[in-house]
C-alpha cells in the first residue's frame, strides 16, 4: 500500500488533459478557449493568452512554485504594446521551446478562471 501511495502522490495531470479541461470548463460557462499552438502532450509547457470580451489582458505562463503546487506568472509583452509585440514574443519563446503550448481564454477575470482550473 504505502507504494500506491507514493505513485498516486507523483502523479500528475498531463498538459494535453489541463488543456482539454480548461477547454471544455470555459465553454461550459459561456466562455472561450482555443489552442492557438499545440505542445507537448505530456509536459509542455502552458501559455495562456488572457482576454475578456475580446481586450488583452495579458499572457500568463503556468509555472511551479517549487513546493509542488502550480501558478500562473505574468509574462511577455504589456497588451498595450500591441499585437505585434505579442507576436514576436511568441515565436521566440517557440523557437525556444517548441513543447510549448499556447491557449487563448476570453473569459470574465480569465487569469483567476485559468488558475482555478489548471493550477
Amino acid at each position: 500500500f504505502p507504494r500506491c501511495r507514493a505513485m498516486a502522490a507523483d502523479a500528475r495531470l498531463t498538459s494535453a488533459m489541463l488543456v482539454n479541461v480548461l477547454v471544455r470548463r470555459s465553454a461550459a460557462v459561456g466562455g472561450f478557449a482555443t489552442v492557438l499552438v499545440k505542445g507537448d502532450d505530456v509536459s509542455g509547457i502552458i501559455l495562456i493568452q488572457a482576454l475578456e470580451k475580446g481586450a488583452e489582458l495579458g499572457l500568463f505562463e503556468r509555472v511551479s512554485d517549487f513546493a509542488g503546487a502550480y501558478r500562473l506568472a505574468r509574462c511577455g509583452p504589456d497588451p498595450e504594446e500591441g499585437a505585434e509585440a505579442m507576436t514576436q514574443y511568441l515565436a521566440r519563446r517557440r523557437r525556444s521551446d517548441p513543447d510549448l503550448w499556447v491557449i487563448e481564454l476570453d473569459i470574465v477575470d480569465a487569469e483567476r478562471f485559468a488558475a482555478e482550473t489548471i493550477c
